[in-house]
């Protein structure tokens, strides 16, 4: 199986990453997709990648969250390290628009996505989006970039059922973690209404763990619960979910 989204790197694993990760290994996780956030992090994802070669990829992305008045610093350093000769990126993220908790920067959210999404195309690379509260805004922001189609996962997708079929209509897969075991999760009737080719694994640890572990951290090892819920929500075994979006990842990040 394959996590298509985690931050292994961040603080909330130093006392047992190295643990984390055999743990991971240990419950059938192959590869974990590292997405990037802000420089202060960089070095962390960094080390954590170089470390395990073979069972970590990155991207590289400045995160809405991180985006202020002053961005340009930030995205400077984004673009040098996608456009470096050794660069080995698999995708350019997480990107997008965050207004969950403050919409003072949208316009720099906006602005900084736009760049962004212009990189990964010059570069042929998938988008990773983070997308919270602004469904609204992003749906429109893509209609203005008129590029016809798009390619990416929106990561930890929240959205509606009709939401979901505009996002892969554009070309989209859907990230699908914890959030989808949680009683009365939208998130099942999503699963339910969409392609399983549309759909990847994901955790987004430490964040988000899945029933029984939620309100705990979240780890990679724990994408089996996520791939069991989404197996009994679509009547199907839970190694065609592993065999499906493990190609749908693989196809999509050039893994």
């Amino acid at each position: 199986m394959i996590d298509t989204h985690c931050h292994l790197y961040d603080e909330a694993f130093d006392a047992d990453r190295d643990a984390a990760v055999e743990r991971a290994a240990a419950a059938g996780v192959g590869l974990m997709l590292l997405p990037g956030i802000d420089s202060l992090s960089h070095s962390r994802q960094e080390a954590l990648a170089n470390q395990y070669p073979g069972r970590f990829r990155q991207m590289m992305g400045l995160h809405p969250t991180s985006v202020t008045a002053d961005f340009e610093p930030e995205l400077a350093i984004v673009k040098d390290k996608l456009f470096s000769p050794q660069a080995r990126y698999v995708g350019v993220g997480e990107i997008g628009l965050d207004l969950y908790w403050d919409k003072t920067f949208l316009e720099q959210q906006r602005e900084v996505l736009k760049r962004q999404m212009v990189w990964a195309r010059q570069l042929g690379l998938p988008v990773c989006l983070h997308v919270r509260k602004a469904y609204n805004e992003l749906f429109g922001l893509l209609r203005d970039l008129n590029w016809g189609s798009f390619r990416g996962v929106m990561h930890c997708f929240g959205g509606s059922v009709q939401e979901a079929h505009k996002a892969i209509e554009m070309g989209f897969h859907l990230g699908i973690g914890g959030v989808v075991t949680f009683k009365n999760a939208t998130m099942a009737d999503v699963v339910a209404s969409v392609p399983l080719e549309s759909l990847l694994l994901e955790t987004d640890a430490p964040y988000l763990a899945p029933v029984p572990y939620r309100g705990k951290r979240n780890e990679s090892a724990y994408i089996p619960v996520i791939a069991q819920k989404i197996a009994a929500i679509k009547d199907v075994s839970v190694a065609q979910v592993d065999e499906v979006t493990s190609a749908s990842a693989t196809v999509l990040f050039g893994l």
